[in-house]
């Protein structure tokens, strides 16, 4: 099996988690192992677990470091705290988490991510195994939710059109394939408004993906749940592709990095929060000049680190 993915940010992220030698770190989402490979090199007896829900994926880093000290999971890197405990592991050294969709996924046709694989099925699962497809919510939600899906993890102007013309379409015959819905989203969108910006598909494709396996669903709980989890010193880094996720890290970083939280108009802290750590860098670390050349992918890559008292 070929898993071509570069990795997006990738000595930023090697730089960021501050590897010890001895130490254990988990790749939460493992993907082709790319991130995986570069933290194997800075480790002289320590560990890495490599963490997917794709299978595929996770077979693929396997085979690749096999005989290497790593152990595999099967899992949603949510449950971070159930599969260390599994493990029989305490705290960690590090945490990655990079939240977007391997360039495997989007190119493999059949797992259909991709609004340019006209003939792909509406699947978008990352975890093969799960029930839930785009399939599904494009054929059974009610339009009130898909307008809120593609409004809210979208950001589309034009959900309710898409939402509306989703509903009328499958009443004919049911939509199954990425070309059949990508046809409707076109003729939900004003023509000048198409010929402006990138595909009119690429927003509603990403609200569809978000909610198939849902992405931001327990992301901010995850975040307080790995910093308990890392060691004093320990680092975690996230990488994510669009806005709704880095907010979520943004604030929580800054959550965890403040001593009270208290509204300003309380004249006495009552809140008894306290700082767990700090935001390594105060601002999102992007891909350089030279990476935007080699993959156009990381365009919208945004790195943000956090080190545990």
């Amino acid at each position: 099996m070929i898993f071509a993915h570069k990795s997006v940010l990738l000595d930023e992220c090697i730089d960021g988690l501050n590897i010890k030698p001895n130490g254990i770190y988990v790749d939460c989402t493992a993907g082709g192992g790319g991130h995986s490979a570069e933290i194997l090199k800075k480790l002289d007896g320590g560990l890495l677990i490599d963490v997917d829900k794709d299978l595929e994926a996770l077979a693929v880093c396997k085979n690749r470091f096999q005989g290497q000290n790593v152990k595999f999971v099967h899992s949603d890197f949510k449950s971070l705290p159930n599969f260390l405990r599994e493990l029989g592991i305490s705290k960690v050294d590090g945490i990655l988490a990079d939240l977007g969709v391997s360039s495997y996924q989007i190119d493999n046709a059949d797992r259909g991510f991709s609004y340019m694989a006209s003939q792909a099925p509406l699947d978008m699962r990352m975890d093969a195994t799960q029930t839930l497809t785009a399939e599904t919510i494009v054929n059974t939600y009610d339009e009130h939710k898909l307008y809120t899906i593609i409004r809210d993890y979208g950001e589309d102007n034009f959900a309710k059109n898409i939402a509306k013309n989703i509903v009328i379409e499958r009443q004919k015959a049911p939509i199954k394939s990425c070309g059949q819905l990508v046809a409707i989203i076109e003729k939900s969108i004003p023509l000048a408004v198409r010929k402006k910006g990138g595909h009119p598909a690429k927003r509603t494709f990403q609200a569809l993906r978000i909610e198939v396996n849902k992405e931001l669903d327990g992301l901010e709980k995850f975040l307080h749940n790995a910093v308990d989890l890392l060691n004093p010193d320990g680092r975690i880094a996230i990488i994510t592709f669009h806005s709704l996720e880095d907010r979520i890290v943004k604030h929580a970083f800054n959550d965890l990095a403040t001593d009270c939280i208290c509204p300003p108009s309380l004249p006495i802290c009552v809140c008894d929060h306290r700082a767990k750590g700090f935001c390594v860098n105060k601002k999102p670390i992007l891909p350089s000049e030279e990476e935007l050349k080699e993959n156009s992918r990381s365009q919208s890559a945004k790195l943000r680190v956090f080190q545990k008292k």
